[in-house]
């Protein structure tokens, strides 16, 4: 069948068609089997045994070969002088995490638990099949960093993630990776002036914006505007596009009247809207594995979002690769190294090397979901806590005028005395990271050594393993009895010398290894600049509860329930899908600094 007919087929459906056959399988053998015995053995089957045999056969099937599975994997970890991690107990196959309700859990807070009851490498059953959570160190280093060949996203993850992402850097594996890694690498490995210019031009129009908002004396979403900021600063980047999302009109809270006014089909609202959407059933796509169309029945839930993402992203290819061929049509063709200068684009740097306009899409997708989306959650979190702490605020206010002023603009030497901002951001990344978790799957059979004692643990090739660095950066004994105090002093005082220099793996906000994040120097520097330039104009920030929307607020059973301990002092509500962020938004007032005469 044609793919355009095979896509309006409902995914349902699709699924159904593939499945049936397996499902009733064993119910059509008994039933032949019958037959068998009675045409050629005399033997009849009473009609009431034969529906059992019917009904049961499917569940039978499916327990004998789970059971061989789990005996095979067994048999194999002990060969190998290990054993298999220890799973969380739960309803057969896993089947009552359908009946959790993820809108009110906090990210990561339920492996906290299971941590906590079983150590930090452990197994969940889901649908059947054994997903292994570490936030071990040293397992991490082996996953990501000595034995990087070893494994790879999967193709589970391939698969949920093929429709936004395709085969960009972020989704792909093999020499796919290798060459999207190599093809983007050396744009990321310089300090350009130019991209100071660009947060510089941002920062101003959105302080603006934010101040134009606080003076009519409405609350301001400051998770909006990173995101804002965040989003016109890539698209600027990446093709010299400024969406202007910044000077587009901004939400006002719930109780005005006013937010009820449309604002997604103002263009830029809409893509980044879309984006959002398409990442939200991306992750739950990911999260249910091959058995996604379940939750999508009648309609591909991608299919409008991903739609409008291409429509806008396609006619910006189409422009660069016509302006790339009349340049070289001129002899003024440049360089892979021409087009990573000053001045120049990350798709002028891309086109360089291939002008494929799939392959040039994919890794604009992925660098955005890499670059924008992660920037933006660490400066909505990093807001969220100097809200919550005054006295951080203050001092890295203090930081900032002492090195910066009141109003020039930083640089990259300033940066680097900057010491306390970055130890904010770090101390943000450590405790609301912007990548949860991080997936990765065996190639083959792995050993993984234990801490302190015990057997080794035994992974079977296959196995959806992941990183668990939320409850990694966490962990008490990896960080000291403050580990969940927000204190961005250890990543300056003598706790720096003691946890985190011995054991550079505990922390992992850009991930470790050949696929460490390319852009971090670039989020540290975006991040940071919008950060100086928001002190530079006010000196408190607060948090607005009334502003928050009544279903975005943290549920009450946080207080009464929290043995991670991580919930009960929440005042804003984490969730995650690609990325963390903040359900309904960061509503937040701020006092204008006074200016010296």
């Amino acid at each position: 069948m044609p793919p355009s007919r095979l896509g309006r087929i409902p995914p349902g459906l699709i699924y159904l068609s593939k499945q049936i056959p397996r499902i009733l399988a064993p119910a059509a053998s008994c039933y032949l089997a019958r037959i068998i015995l009675y045409r050629f053995c005399d033997i009849a089957i009473p009609t009431w045994l034969a529906v059992l045999a019917y009904i049961f056969s499917g569940p039978l099937v499916l327990t004998v070969f789970v059971q061989y599975y789990i005996w095979k994997d067994r048999r194999e970890a002990s060969a190998a002088g290990a054993v298999l991690a220890p799973n969380l107990p739960g309803w057969i196959g896993g089947l009552d995490l359908f009946t959790v309700n993820v809108e009110n859990m906090f990210p990561g807070d339920h492996l906290a638990v299971g941590a906590a009851e079983l150590g930090y490498t452990f197994g969940l059953r889901f649908l059947f099949k054994t997903r292994l959570f570490t936030a071990e160190p040293d397992h991490l280093r082996v996953i990501l960093a000595t034995e990087f060949n070893s494994f790879e996203k999967g193709p589970e993850f391939r698969d949920a993630h093929e429709p936004l992402l395709g085969t960009g850097v972020f989704a792909a594996d093999g020499e796919m990776w290798k060459f999207h890694r190599q093809m983007t690498r050396p744009f990321f490995h310089r300090e350009r002036i130019s991209d100071f210019d660009l947060f510089e031009s941002l920062a101003d129009k959105a302080v603006t914006q934010i101040k134009a908002r606080l003076r009519e004396g409405y609350p301001v979403d400051m998770q909006d505007m990173v995101a804002r900021f965040t989003l016109d600063a890539a698209t600027s980047f990446m093709f010299a596009r400024d969406m202007q999302s910044i000077a587009a009109p901004m939400p006002y809270p719930h109780y005005v009247p006013s937010s009820t006014t449309a604002t997604a089909t103002i263009k830029p609202h809409a893509v980044a809207a879309a984006f959002r959407d398409a990442q939200l059933v991306t992750a739950s796509r990911y999260r249910l594995g091959e058995h996604w169309p379940l939750s999508e029945f009648w309609k591909d839930e991608l299919t409008g979002p991903v739609k409008i993402i291409h429509e806008y992203l396609d006619p910006i290819l189409e422009e660069a690769i016509a302006k790339k061929r009349a340049e070289e049509r001129e002899g003024k063709g440049k360089t892979a190294d021409e087009a990573a200068q000053e001045g120049q684009t990350l798709l002028d740097h891309l086109l360089t090397f291939t002008e494929d306009r799939t392959i040039l899409r994919d890794e604009i997708l992925s660098i955005s979901v890499a670059g924008r989306d992660t920037t933006a959650s660490l400066l909505s979190f990093t807001l969220y806590m100097l809200s919550q702490n005054p006295h951080i605020l203050s001092k890295l206010r203090s930081e900032i005028l002492r090195i910066v002023g009141p109003s020039r603009r930083p640089t990259f030497a300033d940066f680097r005395d900057l010491k306390y901002l970055r130890a904010v951001l770090n101390e943000t990344l450590r405790l609301y990271p912007a990548v949860p978790l991080n997936a990765r799957t065996p190639l083959y059979p792995t050993v993984l050594q234990p801490k302190n004692g015990g057997r080794p643990i035994y992974i079977p090739a296959g196995t959806r393993t992941l990183v668990n660095k939320i409850v990694m950066h966490r962990r008490t004994d990896l960080w000291g009895p403050d580990a969940l105090t927000y204190d961005p002093d250890r990543f300056l005082d003598e706790r720096l010398h003691k946890y985190l220099i011995p054991n550079p793996f505990i922390f992992l906000p850009f991930s470790a290894g050949p696929r460490i994040c390319l852009g971090q120097q670039f989020a540290y520097h975006e991040a940071s600049f919008f950060l100086v330039a928001l002190l530079q104009t006010f000196s408190a920030i607060s948090l607005s509860a009334e502003a928050q929307p009544p279903a975005a607020r943290p549920p009450a059973e946080w207080k009464t329930n929290d043995k991670s301990g991580w919930k009960a002092h929440e005042k804003i509500r984490p969730r995650a899908h690609m990325t963390m962020f903040v359900r309904g938004g960061l509503w937040v007032t701020m006092e204008e600094a006074e200016k010296d005469v």
